[in-house]
């Protein structure tokens, strides 16, 4: 079965909280998204970045590390609850990629049990998640998609 949901981000708030030089610094961001259609729910995310080249305050030309861990919270697929993905990656020149992991054991409710991993991208226009899930022995794949799409199918 496919589902196709578009999200969009509804909060972001970064502060820096060290500065290390005139362009390297390490800041935490708080971010929180939406999701609408198919998967409905939102998600909150904490991340911890180190920016080696801060871009001199151009965006599109700094390049950042970045570590948190997204919960998404909603429904999907006739289920409904809660999971944890573990998020690494990198932001170069105003595109972000992560690779995510669905953390064991952090599935409630309809999700108990869920694992997974996958792939993020994303930058200013664009958004596309690629990974795989398994709930209780059904199977779903995310597929990329441009314009904050996500599909899935089980």
């Amino acid at each position: 079965m496919k589902s196709k949901s578009e999200f969009k981000i509804t909060k972001w708030d970064e502060k820096t909280y060290q500065e290390i030089s005139a362009d390297q610094k390490m800041t935490k961001a708080s971010v929180e998204f939406s999701f609408t259609g198919d998967i409905e729910g939102s998600a909150s995310t904490e991340w911890l970045m180190y920016y080696p080249s801060a871009g001199h305050g151009d965006p599109s030309k700094s390049h950042a590390e970045y570590l948190g861990f997204i919960r998404i919270e909603g429904k999907m697929n006739g289920k409904s609850g809660s999971f944890v993905i573990e998020d690494k990656g990198t932001f170069v020149e105003g595109t972000a990629k992560s690779s995510l992991h669905i953390v064991a054991n952090s599935g409630t409710d309809g999700f108990k049990g869920i694992k997974g991993s996958g792939r993020f991208n994303a930058s200013h226009t664009t958004s596309s998640f690629d990974g795989t899930e398994e709930t209780g022995g059904s199977h779903a794949r995310q597929k990329p998609d441009s314009h904050q799409h996500a599909r899935a199918s089980s």
